[in-house]
């Protein structure tokens, strides 16, 4: 196969279903006989599982404190590039699509949102740390109300981590719903992820093929 193939990215809040849609999206793509490559954010790297201990409390600062808002930023926007040169851009260079659950829109939403103060400064300030990260051909962003995304959650018996308080979570669904007019020049596509699981399939897969060949 020759020609680089399609970087796609699934975001939203936590438990708007990306982990799921992802993997159905990756299990069609299959069926048509494309090479997929199934990765997400924070990644499987070493940075990323450092970030994924810090995210579950496993890793805290003296005093039992949680990292701020500007390193967990630096930390993502670290764990991305390694992400990109060692798993993404070398799948997409044999011609495979690379289907991401979460990437840099995951850092503009969550770090801006946390620190309490989404300017367009702070906004533009991770946009900054992130403007090596490659560009995806099609972001899919999950549109779901607080209270859905809380039950789906709830339902999960997991313990909470860093970033799943309601509170954060209602202010990152507003941020969701406008992605378009944070990423410049991306292709972002909204979509209704409310319904069942089957439903927000079909408008996944809808917005995939919707992209040019």
């Amino acid at each position: 196969m020759s020609g680089r193939g399609k970087f796609i990215v699934l975001e939203g809040l936590d438990g708007a279903g990306t982990t799921t849609q992802a993997a159905r999206l990756a299990e069609v793509l299959r069926s048509r006989r494309l090479p997929v490559r199934l990765t997400r954010e924070p990644s499987d790297g070493p940075i990323g599982t450092m970030i994924r201990q810090v995210l579950t409390g496993r890793i805290v600062l003296p005093a039992g404190r949680s990292p701020g808002w500007a390193t967990m930023a630096l930390l993502f926007a670290a764990d991305r590039v390694d992400h990109v040169e060692a798993d993404i851009e070398p799948f997409l260079a044999t011609g495979g699509t690379v289907i991401s659950d979460r990437y840099d829109a995951s850092s503009l939403a969550y770090q801006s949102v946390v620190s309490g103060r989404a300017s367009a400064e702070t906004v533009d300030w991770i946009r900054t740390l992130n403007q090596k990260a490659m560009r995806p051909d099609l972001t899919i962003a999950l549109d779901v109300t607080p209270e859905v995304a809380t039950a789906r959650r709830e339902a999960r018996g997991e313990p909470a981590q860093l970033y799943e308080q309601n509170e954060v979570q209602r202010a990152l669904a507003f941020f969701y719903k406008d992605l378009e007019k944070h990423m410049h020049g991306d292709r972002v596509v909204v979509i209704p992820a409310d319904g069942r699981v089957d439903e927000v399939h079909v408008r996944v897969l809808e917005a995939y093929d919707a992209l040019a060949p």
